[in-house]
């Protein structure tokens, strides 16, 4: 499979560790808004990341591209069959990308991606306009996060794929789990880090994550 996108972004790092929990092999692509590469256009025709190209089967949208991965490959589901956990760990992935990520992503633009990574400056009133709103939802997901497995109860799903994926991006800007103020959002997420997928992912990204860093 081919992935567009690139780690940085939370959004693509979930569909590389979903392919990779499914077994699914895939290869990183450049793509991503202002790209005029025509193979990226044909499967994200917003211009927006993560898009795939599945033996032919393009489609973008992290979200969308979760759902047609675990129906395409179920095993091991991701996305539950009961009504009640389904709309969970929809709801998971939501706060990852709509909340957690529209207050963290104001900082990630601003201060890296902007500025240090694409040469189009930042916004600094924007960057303190999500450190602002930053700490009422991660100390919210510190209350709702379980001392024990996972964020649905014994099932590894969507909602820790995506919200692990947002917290590793944050951590970028200096804004990742604190294990001090947030012990058991850090135990979690540990949790989640352990698994092989989620490690071997992690391998892919460390070299980039240094040239970052680095900057």
């Amino acid at each position: 499979m081919k992935l567009y996108g690139a780690m940085l972004s939370p959004f693509v790092r979930k569909v590389a560790v979903i392919a990779t929990e499914k077994g699914v092999s895939w290869d990183m692509a450049r793509g991503g808004p202002g790209s005029t590469d025509p193979d990226f256009l044909a499967c994200s025709p917003l211009g927006k990341i993560p898009a795939i190209d599945d033996d032919g089967f393009t489609l973008a949208d992290s979200t969308a591209i979760a759902f047609y991965l675990d129906g395409q490959y179920p095993d091991p589901k991701l996305i539950p069959d009961d009504p009640k956990l389904r709309g969970k760990a929809v709801f998971w992935d939501e706060f990852a990308d709509t909340v957690l990520g529209a207050s963290g992503l104001k900082i990630l633009f601003n201060r890296l991606v902007g500025p240090k990574l694409l040469n189009v400056g930042g916004d600094e009133s924007l960057a303190l306009q999500g450190e602002a709103e930053l700490p009422r939802w991660v100390d919210w997901f510190e209350s709702q996060v379980p001392e024990e497995g996972w964020l649905l109860g014994e099932m590894f799903t969507l909602g820790d794929i995506a919200v692990a994926s947002t917290f590793r991006t944050l951590a970028y800007v200096g804004h990742g789990v604190d294990a001090a103020v947030r012990p058991k959002t850090a135990a979690w997420h540990a949790r989640v880090a352990a698994r092989p997928a989620w490690a071997a992912v992690a391998e892919k990204e460390a070299p980039i994550a240094a040239r970052i860093m680095a900057m």
